[in-house]
């Protein structure tokens, strides 16, 4: 059974700098693309950017775009996600998700192994 475990949070003050990783461990490579969501207190949990390992495709949510940057080592099977820049909005817990599907997703109905996440807080 694969497994998603999330790494890298913590507080850090307004325009600093956070890299997320979501190692993956299991049998079998969780997915052919693999996302990060957000979920702050008292809101949905909301898309924040994907990634197609084959070839590198990615896409944003518009909040991330020029912010944040996905990226990943197919080697390590383990994602990332750069973020700069932060605001107090950015407060929240991140999650890594996988989908064994090829096409990006952004709804996390979509994706059928979530890590537990991570928490990101942003202090001014």
């Amino acid at each position: 059974q694969v497994q998603l475990v999330e790494s890298g949070g913590g507080t850090v003050q307004t325009g600093g700098s956070l890299r997320l990783s979501c190692a993956a461990s299991g049998r079998a490579f969780p997915g052919a693309v693999m996302a990060w969501f957000r979920q702050a207190p008292g809101q949905d949990r909301e898309f924040v950017a994907v990634m197609r390992w084959n070839g590198g495709t990615t896409h944003y949510a518009d909040f991330a775009e020029g912010r944040f940057t996905i990226s990943g080592d197919i080697d390590k099977e383990t994602l990332y996600l750069q973020m700069n820049s932060l605001k107090s909005e950015d407060t929240a817990v991140y999650y890594c998700a996988a989908r064994t599907g090829w096409t990006l997703r952004m709804r996390e109905d979509d994706y059928d192994t979530w890590g537990q996440g991570t928490q990101v807080t942003v202090s001014s």
